[in-house]
């Protein structure tokens, strides 16, 4: 579904991804982990076309995405969220998410400036679309509210809510418990798993929280300065000798 080949990166005189390779397979709910400075959030702007890679090639499903800019890549089917939360926070709950769906609406400039009957009813559409996203997230009541209003947990929430009304195929999340309490945790986990089969998605995630990447992701990625240093199941990871070491620093026993 997602293929990265030998993706690298450089700021100036600091190389923040080296050779990167990765792939995720149709369906799957992978995680990327590592150290602070491991190059997470770098492949994600790499991938999304926020930056530009200095060698390497990103594709979805064969299709070459590096040079496209990023509203192009989420018309392809890729979709993601930040680990600061972005969202348009003068506007509505609604409206963020009414937002995402325009790009595909089914009437044009002509239909929306002179109000014809295929804008009203396109709008009805989006507006059925949005309140049946924001219900699964148990936002509807709170759609005429402010984004910036929100409790943070729910402005998490929103942010995934407006990043699956793009519709996309690949779904990237960066920390997507940030902030939220361990109760808030379990609940993001199960609803990940959901979410992944109502909508079909691939997912891979960015976490910290080893508690939520070892308990959902069938696969990890394990990055450290720029590369990528492990690959498995979280069973495999949890004892990879490198991966302790990124963490925890040479030297130190599995079992500490």
């Amino acid at each position: 579904m997602l293929e990265v080949k030998g993706l690298t990166k450089r700021f100036g005189g600091i190389m923040a991804l080296c050779g990167v390779d990765l792939r995720l397979r149709e369906g799957e709910l992978a995680g990327l982990i590592g150290p602070n400075g491991s190059g997470k959030t770098t492949v994600f702007n790499v991938v999304t076309g926020i930056y530009r890679p200095d060698d390497g090639s990103v594709a979805i499903e064969g299709e070459p995405l590096v040079g496209l800019a990023p509203h192009k890549i989420q018309r392809m089917g890729i979709a993601r969220t930040f680990q600061n939360i972005r969202l348009f926070r003068n506007l509505t709950v609604l409206d963020n998410v009414r937002a995402a769906y325009h790009p595909r609406v089914p009437y044009g400039p002509v239909s929306a400036l002179c109000r014809t009957g295929r804008f009203v009813e396109g709008e009805k559409e989006i507006r059925e679309k949005t309140m049946d996203l924001l219900a699964l997230f148990s936002l509807q009541v709170r759609k005429d509210e402010l984004a910036r209003n929100l409790p943070y947990g729910d402005q998490r929430r929103l942010e995934i809510a407006r990043a699956l009304a793009s519709e996309p195929k690949v779904l990237l999340l960066d920390e997507p418990a940030a902030g939220m309490n361990p109760s808030e945790v379990k609940a993001l986990m199960e609803f990940l798993l959901e979410i992944r089969r109502r909508f079909r998605l691939t997912i891979l995630l960015i976490e910290h929280r080893m508690r939520l990447a070892m308990g959902i992701c069938e696969r990890l990625i394990v990055m450290d300065f720029g590369t990528v240093i492990a690959e498995g199941t979280p069973s495999e990871i949890r004892n990879d000798r490198r991966v302790i070491e990124a963490y925890l620093g040479r030297g130190t026993h599995p079992d500490s």
